[in-house]
């Protein structure tokens, strides 16, 4: 049930809601515009007044206990109505009462020159949670991810704790979005914060700024100047006067963006608001982070502090608020460390059995003992020293030893704070159970400050069991956030990622792409087509991939859907209008190719990197990252960006090469089916595919892959074959049956099914059928010479080079006039011989793979060469229908002349396969684009330069042609040196008639200006000839030289394409190709026999084939990881850094037992702990990678030492050893 002030705060918060977000936004000074959405604050929020004057009896009766003066009391407090002897103690809840508020609004420190601060006087009985609804939803503070409440003491604050809280505590707050919460006063740790949170704020970015929130929570009646903040409808802003800046004292800190004043009607007590902040900080620990995931963790932080803290620690002790203690601030810390550690040291339970209640007496007496000593040690003005004793014991320090953390400031660096708080709030929570569900908010709160050190060592050291519903969240909280470690640690420690991952949480990991990243904005243009529903489904994720990745394969998430690849968008849009989600509770096919490609998709490097080393198929899903990531980056419009998916791209590659090298040298032909064996992950595609599209460059040129393309390119034959031999064979074909030509031996084991996996793969790769396998000895050899493609590409090129004669042959003797008197037999032969071209392109174009048609014509498209023999079929045709016509003749002539130059520039492509010719082709195609920036420049300067010759030199030539030849063509002639001095001399004969320079006479030049014809002349072929030209020459020799260095990686690159061509044509080139195409006709589409050859690149394997090579390659991959992660283990720095990392620690642990237990230790155990120092410094002092900078420390004492400054020399001298070799190395 609601209590009534909490019924008129919702009330009133659902009436005024309009004025929140206005006045979060902006701050209107006029109070006038703001009473509206103000004056429901003393109708809610109420403060305290004493009502009853109980005399303070050493103030001779003019002050009440309350500290306010008789004066400042109402009539009715004087009074002794009831009789004032009755009353001897003042409290707060008996004799003061509540009213309305009269201080609240906005703050502005004079001459502070920042942004006003909310303030606000309220009763110390306020309700917590309205508090906090009134700083979330009315005063903007954004909702907290963790609450850090400092409290200390008002005594001078030592320079190292100082550096903690500004180093440590603002850094650890800025990182989590926290509060911290203090006394807003300064004085003490309160101005050390304010100090913290201002130079934070000079050196920060508004975002990091408005993470930082600092809260003070202080009593209304300290607060010096409060006078200026009283107003009953409001102030704002109220000005305040801070006097005395330099020095502590109550005036209110400007460092602070909220000021909460508790009031329980005392004046210039102390006290007033710790009951109200502990029921803050409990009430804070039981609401929702701004993400809503977890709850607010709160961590209670001990500066020094007087006698009195120990109450408030206590007090927060009995919530199971954890605390952080720092070790030596002052004294209330120390004392608590100090019972910590003597209660860690001595024995909590009596050595012999007892019953349990005496044993628990003498336990509490020694607790009392213990305590007791050390109170009179810290505190020894208290006069109540049993008091303070109770006060200590009822802390149960050792019972809750759990809550507390202590850090150690003058030896801890204050760079691990946030560490230090992680692990306080943890240890806090292993208190209360051991089952895993007690921890996962302690989980989420590790994932969200990205801790995974913490998390291994105190939640997943083995103590706790943790399920798939324990991990769940924390695993999508770290896949969203980026967090591959902590998957890593998930996948460790019992979540079964096939479990994990179904298409529900796949939809969530994609909806939860960021606003900024490409693959979002991609994502949303496709969902314009979803008719306004903006759930992402996995159709949309298969078309972004689909245009990502092209036809290189299937599309992807269609068989869940229940579409085939030739299903439309409308038909798909259908099926998830129909609200058929069956689909999203199953588990992924292949969940970590599926994370993999979303984190692809946003360009993760280490998160994809994982889930690489996690997916099967390493070669084939590192292009395929590698194909994504080029694609996308030619996207992207931010540089940087860009660079970063370029540079994962080509990492990728790298990947994929050294596991295919690895794969090679372990097995020769089971890296042959690797690279052409048909991927269910990946759509159907295959590495040399999926490399090609990729353009991965580098992989190609490895020797693996080419040896796999030199033995589809030679067929049966040998490598080793002579081109002259297979020329003469061409030509006379019976010599292959002699022993010119030297072909492979075919194992007769592999028709037996399982000899050796080199036998299986060639007979996946025989292009004979193996329903027959023997063919009679005259056909089999003939299949096998003519049916590989080096012999197709050998038919190819003298059938074009025949064809070239014969077109050349015709346009130079040969070619007849229009009919009837033409064409020429020989002419009708050419005509013939480009119709069977013609053929051979629709073959190309049309009836290759099972994609649509559409794809088929993009793919043909985008080949250049293809490019160039669309043109030069489109030129011939075009010339011969214009020969056949007397008023095109010339014309049709003068194209086919054309035409013959496009079909000569073809050789290139076929000259490309030849290793030396090949590289040269490469850097001649580079060097084209460096010949169209050299011919930009050049046209201005043609453009410049003949323009104003041609104005300077004729007054008035009104020949279009003359013009343009003199303004192009003639500056052009001049670079090569034809400059026509004759011609500007005047030297010829010309007229000035207008009327005969119209009818096409030469008009006379003009001399006037020679000079200045002669200052551009000198001035263009400076220019051209020097700058230009030279330029021109540079730019050659810079591509020469960058692509030279890689020329050979391209022309491996471009070989792939050209064998992959030349093994899908068929035998017999052009003319004779019409036969091919009729036998293809009648054996594929009537007799319906398929195509073997295809296997030579196409490999579809299943079942325990498929399982074993899939084991295979995983196991070479783990081989390249374990070497990687092996040379990084065996750097000098990594090796050294973790071998001093663990030695300091070990021997830090070592020494404090040892110092601390030495009466208990024995001789021998001393001298071994020497010896073992010893030795350790000995072994870095003779290392030469050791250089100090500094000597050794020097003996303490005298020479004459005991054993136990024996230790603590050697340790000292093995630390200076230690440290003098980390900061060489910057470690």
């Amino acid at each position: 049930m609601f209590r009534p002030a909490e019924k008129a705060l919702l009330a009133l918060t659902a009436h005024h809601c309009c004025y929140i977000t206005l006045e979060s936004s902006a701050r209107v000074s006029n109070s006038d515009n703001l009473f509206p959405s103000q004056s429901w604050i003393p109708k809610i929020i109420k403060k305290r007044v004493c009502t009853t004057f109980v005399e303070d009896s050493l103030s001779n009766g003019v002050l009440c206990q309350c500290g306010g003066v008789r004066e400042t009391h109402c009539s009715i407090a004087t009074g002794d109505f009831f009789g004032a002897a009755i009353v001897s103690q003042w409290d707060s809840s008996q004799h003061s009462s509540e009213y309305p508020t009269d201080a609240f609004g906005e703050l502005e420190f004079a001459g502070a020159g920042r942004r006003h601060s909310h303030f606000l006087r309220l009763s110390c009985d306020t309700p917590p949670h309205i508090m906090y609804s009134l700083m979330t939803a009315h005063w903007g503070v954004p909702s907290p991810n963790l609450v850090v409440s400092v409290v200390g003491g008002r005594e001078k604050v030592k320079p190292w704790v100082r550096e903690v809280l500004r180093q440590g505590l603002v850094r650890a707050a800025q990182s989590t979005g926290a509060w911290i919460v203090t006394g807003g006063l300064r004085e003490g740790v309160g101005r050390c914060v304010g100090e913290a949170v201002r130079d934070h704020a000079a050196a920060a970015s508004s975002l990091s700024q408005k993470k930082v929130i600092a809260v003070g929570v202080a009593p209304w009646g300290l607060v010096h100047n409060r006078q200026c903040l009283i107003n009953s409808e409001g102030s704002f802003p109220a000005r305040y006067y801070v006097q005395n800046t330099s020095h502590d004292s109550c005036c209110l800190d400007s460092n602070y963006q909220a000021f909460l004043l508790v009031d329980d009607g005392s004046v210039g007590q102390r006290g007033g608001e710790t009951a109200f902040r502990a029921k803050m900080e409990d009430y804070i620990s039981h609401q929702r982070t701004g993400s809503g995931s977890i709850d607010v963790p709160v961590l209670c932080m001990l500066i020094s502090g007087d006698a009195a803290m120990l109450e408030r620690v206590d007090l927060s002790l009995k919530k199971a608020t954890p605390w952080l203690v720092l070790n030596g601030s002052g004294p209330a810390a120390d004392l608590i460390c100090e019972l910590l550690d003597a209660l860690s040291a001595g024995p909590m339970s009596p050595p012999s059995p007892q019953p349990e209640a005496e044993g628990s007496e003498k336990t509490s007496a020694e607790l009392r003992d213990r305590a007791r000593e050390r109170v009179r040690r810290h505190f020894p003005a208290k006069a109540d020293l049993e008091k303070l004793v109770d006060r200590v014991s009822a802390l149960s320090i050792y019972k809750n030893r759990d809550l507390i953390t202590v850090f150690h400031g003058e030896q801890e660096s204050s760079d691990d704070f946030d560490t230090v708080l992680l692990k306080a709030l943890v240890r806090a929570s292993k208190r209360v159970s051991s089952d895993a569900s007690e921890y996962t908010e302690e989980l989420k709160l590790a994932v969200a400050w990205n801790r995974v050190d913490i998390a291994k060592s105190e939640l997943f050291n083995g103590d706790i069991q943790w399920k798939y519903e324990d991990l769940e969240d924390s695993m999508t909280d770290a896949l969203i956030n980026d967090k591959p470690q902590f998957i890593r640690l998930f996948n460790e420690n019992g979540l079964n990622i096939l479990d994990y991952l179904t298409y529900r949480h796949l939809e969530v990991l994609y909806r939860s792409l960021s606003d900024s990243s490409l693959a979002f904005t991609l994502l949303q243009r496709l969902l314009t087509e979803r008719q306004g529903l903006a759930i992402c489904s996995p159709k949309e994720v298969s078309r972004l991939l689909w245009d990502i990745l092209g036809d290189v394969c299937e599309p992807f998430y269609y068989s869940i859907l229940g579409l085939d690849q030739s299903a439309s968008t409308r038909r798909a849009l259908k099926v998830l209008l129909q609200g058929d989600c069956s689909y999203r509770e199953q588990s992924c096919l292949y969940p970590w190719a599926s994370l993999f490609i979303w984190a692809v998709l946003q360009n993760r490097s280490e998160m994809a990197v994982y889930f690489w080393e996690m997916a099967g198929e390493s070669v084939h899903s590192a292009l395929a990252g590698c194909k994504i990531l080029r694609e996308l980056s030619k996207l992207e419009s931010e540089t940087e960006t860009k660079l970063s998916m370029k540079e994962l791209a080509q990492k990728f590659e790298n990947l994929a090469l050294d596991v295919f090298s690895e794969c090679y040298q372990s097995s020769e032909s089971r890296s042959f089916t690797l690279l052409i064996r048909q991927s269910p992950v990946w759509g159907k595609a295959t590495c040399l595919q999926m490399a090609t599209s990729a353009d991965a460059r580098h992989f190609f040129s490895h020797d693996g892959v080419q040896s796999l393309l030199s033995q589809i390119w030679w067929g049966d034959m040998k490598r080793s074959t002579k081109v002259w031999k297979l020329v003469l064979s061409f030509f006379l074909p019976p010599l292959i049956y002699t022993n010119l030509i030297s072909f492979r031996l075919v194992s007769v084991a592999k028709f037996k099914g399982d000899v050796e996996e080199y036998a299986a793969l060639r007979d996946n790769l025989k292009s004979a059928p193996s329903s027959n396998p023997k063919r009679p000895f005259v056909l089999l050899r003939w299949r096998e010479f003519w049916f590989a493609p080096v012999t197709s590409f050998l038919g190819n090129v003298l059938m074009y080079f025949l064809f070239l004669i014969l077109f050349a042959y015709i346009l130079l003797l040969d070619f007849k006039p229009p009919p009837p008197h033409g064409p020429s037999t020989l002419e009708f032969v050419l005509y013939f011989w480009v119709f069977t071209m013609v053929c051979e392109e629709i073959r190309q174009t049309f009836f290759r793979g099972n994609t649509t048609l559409y794809q088929r014509m993009k793919l043909y498209i985008e080949d250049m060469w293809n490019k160039c023999d669309i043109t030069a079929i489109s030129l011939f045709a075009l010339g011969m229908c214009c020969r056949m016509f007397p008023w095109s003749y010339e014309f049709g002539r003068a194209v086919l002349a054309v035409d013959y130059m496009v079909f000569t520039l073809r050789l290139i492509h076929i000259f490309a396969i030849h290793k030396q010719l090949g590289p040269k082709i490469i850097i001649v195609e580079k060097m084209m684009k460096d010949i169209f920036f050299f011919l930009f420049f050049l046209a201005v300067w043609l453009l410049a330069y003949g323009v104003a010759n041609q104005a300077l030199l004729y007054s008035y030539d009104p020949r279009p042609g003359w013009i343009f030849r003199r303004v192009f063509y003639r500056p052009y002639l001049h670079i090569f040196g034809q400059i026509p001095i004759h011609e500007m001399d005047g030297g010829i004969e010309c007229t000035n008639n207008a009327t005969l320079v119209e009818a096409g006479a030469e008009p006379c030049m003009s001399t006037d200006h020679n000079w200045l014809v002669i200052i551009l002349l000198v001035i263009f072929l400076l220019v051209t000839n020097i700058l230009l030209v030279n330029l021109l020459i540079a730019m050659f020799s810079h591509t020469f030289s960058k692509v030279q260095e890689h020329s050979d990686n391209y022309w491996k690159f471009q070989r792939y394409n050209l064998i992959v061509e030349y093994h899908s044509r068929p035998c017999l080139a052009p003319p004779f190709i019409l036969i091919s195409h009729l036998h293809l006709i009648i054996k594929r589409h009537i007799r319906k026999i398929p195509s073997t050859k295809i296997k030579h690149f196409v490999l579809e394997i299943h079942g325990r084939e498929a399982s074993r090579l899939n084991t295979w390659e995983a196991i070479q991959k783990e081989n390249i990881l374990f070497a990687q992660n092996k040379r990084e283990r065996e750097k000098d720095s990594e090796r050294l850094k973790r071998t001093s990392t663990t030695s300091v620690m070990v021997l830090s642990l070592s020494l404090s037992l040892s110092l601390s237990l030495s009466p208990s230790l024995s001789h021998s155990q001393l001298e071994y702990c020497s010896s073992a120092l010893s030795w350790m410094t000995e072994a870095l002092s003779q290392s030469n990678l050791v250089k100090t900078t500094r000597p050794p420390p020097a003996l303490r004492g005298k020479v004459a030492y005991s054993l136990p400054y024996d230790i603590g020399y050697m340790y000292d001298l093995f630390l200076w050893k230690v440290a003098s070799y980390l900061s060489s190395h910057g470690i």
